[in-house]
């Protein structure tokens, strides 16, 4: 595996690849891997030539600067796994280089994808993510971009960018990876305390049991379904819901009834203790 570190040696040797006839993977992380990147990472290898794994903690995607400075960072191991699982180029790149105003920004109209939800709660985020992710498709021109469902608001205004700006590539979305628990495996879980790690897993618990009532039409509303997750949740110490809404997975409008949406899903930030976590549940047979 070579670990490059500058966008103009990584679009080189890109350029190549493709004039090689040979076809490439993208998959952009922060970092401090774990086995739900690794799932994306070994769908990326299966599927093309060439597989680039990007490790960069964005600044812009940060709204709290105590966030970005408690991201875990593991460099040296995350490079060890990426090595064992096949890739063939680990991106590493400093925030200078990313961001050397050379190329200029682009300017994103998401519509309403990034006005709610994280939108609302996390003010600038998702230009953030467009402006960096943008780039990474610029620098290793890939064929196919692999991102988890974990982070629905992200997926889905990505494919919108993908879409305006005709970047001539496939966004390849994975399912959620959870620990046997049932918590989302994230970064962020190695911030959890022991006691969080045994609580924390009751928010997809509560996500569950919340669709069982609803299939037993104890629940017949969104909003009936919101108010019994919500509740649930904060009555029980230190998980603390900061959103939870029901919505249509193409628009990520709210719904009010189930009738107004074929694909309903309900997303959530919730906190435990400190960590703030995000999940989501499917309100639909796949």
């Amino acid at each position: 595996m070579d670990i490059i570190r500058t966008k103009k040696e990584m679009h080189a040797q890109m350029k190549a690849a493709r004039a090689q006839g040979k076809s490439i993977a993208l998959v952009p992380t922060m970092g401090a891997l774990h086995e739900g990147h690794l799932t994306l990472v070994r769908q990326a290898v299966a599927s093309c030539d060439v597989t680039v794994v990007s490790l960069f903690v964005n600044p812009r995607q940060f709204n709290n600067p105590d966030d970005l400075k408690s991201y875990p960072r593991k460099p040296e191991e995350d490079a060890k796994l990426l090595e064992r699982e096949g890739v063939n180029y680990l991106y590493m790149p400093i925030v200078e280089d990313i961001y050397d105003d050379t190329e200029g920004e682009r300017k994103f109209d998401f519509g309403m994808l990034d006005k709610v939800m994280e939108g609302t709660h996390r003010p600038g985020h998702f230009e953030g993510v467009a402006q960096v992710v943008s780039r990474l498709f610029d620098i290793a021109i890939p064929h196919k971009a692999f991102f988890g469902e974990k982070d629905f608001q992200q997926l889905a205004i990505i494919k919108k960018m993908v879409k305006d700006y005709s970047f001539p590539l496939e966004i390849v979305p994975v399912p959620i990876v959870r620990a046997e628990s049932g918590l989302a495996l994230s970064s962020r879980n190695q911030l959890l305390s022991a006691e969080e790690l045994r609580i924390a897993p009751y928010i997809h618990a509560t996500l569950i049991e919340s669709d069982k009532l609803r299939q037993e039409k104890k629940l017949k509303t969104p909003s009936e379904v919101v108010n019994f997750v919500v509740n649930k949740l904060n009555a029980q110490p230190p998980l603390r819901v900061e959103y939870f809404e029901i919505v249509d997975s193409a628009t990520l409008k709210q719904i009010d009834n189930w009738e107004e949406s074929q694909y309903p899903i309900g997303c959530i930030a919730c906190y435990c203790g400190e960590v703030r976590l995000i999940d989501n549940h499917k309100y639909y047979q796949e």
